[in-house]
């Protein structure tokens, strides 16, 4: 066997191409497969993409997908520290959902997301705001970033 589990070697099967020449099995699923049909669309509302002096870049959006809603924050931390990001979504009725994430001190881009909930009404109605800051709130806010439009 090779290393993507097909049998290799002069003992593999390989099918004869085919006269029209595509590959052999294209456009037909394989046999016993559900054939992949479209999913639930996905809508992203983001705010616009923001850095800070001190080395916090981010952008905040509201995720809409089926029948959830949740926040995710894109960032990259170039300060050198360990960060908190607080990511928090807010809905209709007064409703909200609040994470906070480590952001690591290693100049790689991460997300942070909220869990997933249910969404009620309008999802035009959801906001989401991430705030940036020194581990356990202990120094000042670095960068807030929100979903709003730059409209």
């Amino acid at each position: 066997m090779g290393a993507d589990g097909r049998a290799s070697g002069s003992a593999a099967l390989r099918p004869a191409p085919r006269a029209d020449g595509k590959a052999p099995g294209a456009g037909a699923p394989a046999p016993g497969r559900p054939v992949p049909g479209p999913g639930p669309s996905t809508a992203v509302r983001c705010g616009p993409g923001l850095s800070s002096p001190d080395g916090i870049e981010a952008q905040t959006c509201v995720v809409t997908r089926g029948a959830e809603t949740w926040a995710r924050t894109y960032y990259r931390n170039t300060t050198g520290e360990v960060l908190d990001a607080v990511l928090s979504l807010m809905g209709p009725d007064d409703r909200s959902v609040r994470m906070t994430c480590a952001v690591g001190a290693e100049d790689e881009p991460g997300t942070c997301e909220t869990p997933r909930e249910p969404t009620r009404g309008n999802p035009a109605a959801y906001t989401a705001v991430a705030e940036f800051a020194e581990r356990g709130g202990r120094g000042p806010l670095l960068l807030r970033s929100g979903s709003n439009s730059p409209e």
